[in-house]
């Protein structure tokens, strides 16, 4: 409404104020002064009134939004009135002896005016949120907030307060016994007890629940993966409740999103010092080879925030290099970066990059990595994985690079794979090429097992399978694995690459192993479904390659304590420079002649002794070394 209507209104509740003042008067036994007519004190009274609305602002708000704000307006308001009220009348008497107001006039008046302008907003408001709510609540989900603290409860009441809003918070809920039978903001507190699946039976029926709201980052992950297990068995969606990071002035929204399996890993937040990491970075040319890959990528936006004096992002994969140069152009229009369409493997195109731009610093990520298709194609994932890691290796050498930092993966330990194998040599590479003599740059590999969220992850894989309706595919029932986030691995990186002298390889505490097919019956009931009901899960066998569990140190290694406590360093015996050279020499020439895959493999199961076969046409290698 515009003020000068809502002004008018406050006009018309002042003056039924005034009306109930004079009821109330002339029934009781209080005889007013008769020094001015009732109109003229009638007059005084709407005067002031007129008056202190003017100061106070009260016309100013929306009403259907108002606040303890507005109330407290209209509170100065009318004690504005009263204490002008009382002001006249004795400035009159000082003047004529005589007085306007009994005092018991102003302070009903000041009681009947107060009491109309708060309960008129107050009913415009809860009106207003009465229809709303009438003709959208059959749409809302109802749901128990878990916990009691000043966060949760100032959360819960900008979901009450957001009429858009898909929730509709029915209660708190937590572990304390302290506020049994207490109210909090309207709500009921409800006490668990040690028990919560049967609490939630409980409530589910009290209050029809249809789920659970968490704070995202107040719950321990033991304690979520409690909860959000006794939510599933009973029915429940669970979802996590946060605010946005940067509020604008047009979003205030809570952010709610279903909770995802990445929640309920038990890893805890990675911390790196990014002032050192910084200090490393700032104003140095930096190549990322791969990186318009997962790894590459994120390494790429990283390393954007640190202000280097040039970035160079290379890969051969064109689409997603046109993402990553898309992204880097809008949200850092001020960095200085390229991206160039290039394969690793061909020599003479990287000599020409290396020695246009001299690199201080070089991150390789580029790498063919899906297990299954390098047995398949065992040639390109070594040219690339094992053969292409010599050439940029070789190239930081030659142009005197301060730094190389190799990624690679814990398939690279004891391999069972063609992928595993690639890496191993290549590792194996680096290491013997920093004992070369007169050596300046620093090489170093940094190891890690699966990333979540990455290309060809299996928790994509398993969130398009359910989409699909099943079945979810589980290639053995006892298959573990070891996850971390893309930011987390790449920030270790980065960490990982300020540490080393040269020829170490670190190594990434990446939790604890996750059951696979633990992780897809949680996925399943998250979307809620039913394992094995709604969604079937087949056991597939074991890949080309594949083993059941991932090792992240090779026998014989010392993995030992850093300054950071998510990483360890590992130092391996050492290998013969030339003889590696003359090995990968042997090999590249096999690839690049044709030959027989059993070939290239036996002879890269002489350079890589542990690397014995699973799951594979080159099993039959093994028996025969044996």
């Amino acid at each position: 409404m515009p003020r000068w209507v809502v002004l008018c209104l406050d006009l018309i509740l002042s003056l039924l104020a005034v009306s109930f003042t004079v009821i109330v008067m002339l029934t009781s036994p209080y005889i007013p002064y008769l020094t001015l007519t009732m109109w003229e004190r009638i007059g005084i009274v709407l005067g002031l009134q007129i008056l202190s609305f003017g100061i106070f602002k009260t016309y100013a708000g929306i009403i259907r939004h108002s606040t303890f704000v507005d109330v407290y307006r209209i509170a100065l308001s009318v004690l504005f009135v009263l204490i002008g009220g009382v002001v006249i009348n004795y400035i009159y008497y000082w003047i004529t002896d005589e007085k306007i107001f009994l005092i018991i006039e102003l302070l009903l008046y000041t009681i009947f005016s107060a009491l109309l302008l708060i309960s008129f907003r107050i009913i415009v408001k809860e009106s207003y949120h009465f229809i709303l709510n009438a003709a959208s609540g059959k749409f809302k989900k109802v749901v128990l907030v878990f916990g009691v603290d000043d966060r949760t409860i100032g959360l819960t009441q900008s979901i009450i307060a957001d009429t858009e809003s898909k929730f509709k918070p029915v209660a708190f809920l937590s572990d304390s016994k302290s506020g049994k039978n207490y109210k909090i903001i309207g709500l009921p507190f409800l006490s668990s007890s040690e028990n919560l699946n049967d609490d939630l039976e409980k409530y589910k029926g009290t209050f029809n629940l249809d789920g659970i709201l968490i704070v995202a980052d107040q719950v321990t992950i033991k304690d979520k993966n409690y909860i959000v297990e006794s939510a599933l068995n009973n029915g429940l969606e669970v979802f996590n409740i946060s605010l946005p990071k940067e509020l604008s002035s047009s979003e205030t929204r809570v952010n709610i999103t279903p909770i995802q399996i990445e929640d309920l890993l038990e890893r805890n937040e990675i911390e790196v010092d990014n002032k050192l990491i910084s200090e490393d970075l700032q104003g140095r040319t930096i190549l990322i080879t791969g990186g318009a890959g997962s790894i590459g990528s994120e390494l790429a936006r990283l390393i954007a925030g640190f202000e280097p004096k040039k970035l160079i992002v290379l890969d051969n994969a064109e689409s997603m290099l046109h993402e990553i140069d898309l992204f880097l152009k809008n949200t850092f229009p001020n960095l200085n970066y390229q991206v160039y369409l290039a394969d690793i493997t061909k020599v003479d195109r990287m000599d020409g990059i290396f020695k246009k731009f001299k690199f201080d610093i070089v991150y390789h990520a580029a790498a063919y990595k899906h297990v299954p298709m390098i047995e398949r194609h065992p040639r390109e994932g070594i040219r690339t994985n094992t053969i292409g890691t010599r050439i940029i290796a070789e190239l930081a050498a030659k142009y005197k690079c301060d730094r190389f930092v190799m990624v690679s993966t814990d398939k690279a330990v004891n391999p069972s794979n063609v992928m595993g194998a690639s890496k191993r040599a290549a590792e194996m590479f680096v290491q013997a090429f920093q004992k070369r003599p007169d050596m300046q740059t620093k090489f170093i590999t940094t190891r890690f097992g699966n990333v979540l969220g990455s290309n060809g992850s299996v928790i994509p894989l398993f969130k398009k399978q359910i989409e699909r309706g099943g079945p979810v595919t589980v290639t053995h029932e006892e298959i573990i694995r070891y996850f971390m986030t893309i930011r987390e691995a790449c920030q270790l990186v980065l960490q990982a690459g300020t540490m080393g002298k040269g020829g170490e390889i670190f190594v990434f505490d990446m939790g604890k192993p996750v059951r696979i097919l633990d992780m897809a019956e949680r996925m399943i009931k998250l979307c809620g479904l039913q394992p094995y009901k709604d969604i079937n899960i087949e056991i597939t066998g074991l890949r080309e390659g594949e083993k059941l569990f991932e090792e992240l140190l090779i026998d014989g290694e010392t993995a030992l304590p850093t300054y950071h406590p998510k990483i360890l360093v590992s130092k391996m015996v050492d290998y013969d420079c030339q003889t590696m050279i003359n090995a990968l020499d042997k090999i590249e020439q096999m690839i690049n002649k044709g030959e027989d895959n059993v070939a290239i493999i036996q002879k890269l199961k002489i350079l890589v002794p542990e690397f014995v076969s699973q799951n594979s046409v080159y099993n039959s290698l093994d028996h025969q070394s044996q």
